[in-house]
């Protein structure tokens, strides 16, 4: 398996403070889609140039927070002669309900993608009862 395409653990992966990166440097919310299928949601968080060992995933309380640091320094300085994004460590938080079991959360990163699946917990999974 390649190395982007390993299981994310939902915790820190770094030593790293989020909260004083996010405060002494620049972020950016990265886009994403959420879809449902009949197990679990899907989100997709769109990070380039976020290496694997970059990409935080943390569940607390009941928000689920996505980060992706980038190389911040060396892209703050190149010397642009034509610059359309938006420069800055990825961050973006979302409001987790309880239809979501979290301790089945997981996540891997794949070219420039976070994937997050956010399994639905059994009270809301719809079931077949049989009729006798």
């Amino acid at each position: 398996m390649s190395d982007n395409k390993e299981i994310i653990a939902v915790k820190a992966l770094n030593n790293y403070s989020i909260e004083e990166i996010l405060r002494t440097q620049n972020n950016v919310s990265p886009s994403a889609d959420i879809y449902e299928n009949a197990d679990d949601f899907v989100l997709i968080a769109n990070m380039p140039g976020v290496v694997r060992s970059e990409v935080q995933v943390k569940v607390i309380e009941e928000s689920l927070i996505i980060f992706g640091r980038i190389n911040y320094d060396e892209t703050i300085n190149r010397n642009y002669i034509l610059n359309e994004n938006e420069l800055g460590n990825y961050f973006r938080k979302f409001k987790i309900s309880d239809s979501i079991d979290k301790t089945k959360i997981s996540a891997k990163y794949d070219n420039g993608q976070l994937i997050v699946h956010l399994p639905k917990s059994e009270k809301i999974k719809p079931r077949t009862i049989d009729i006798s």
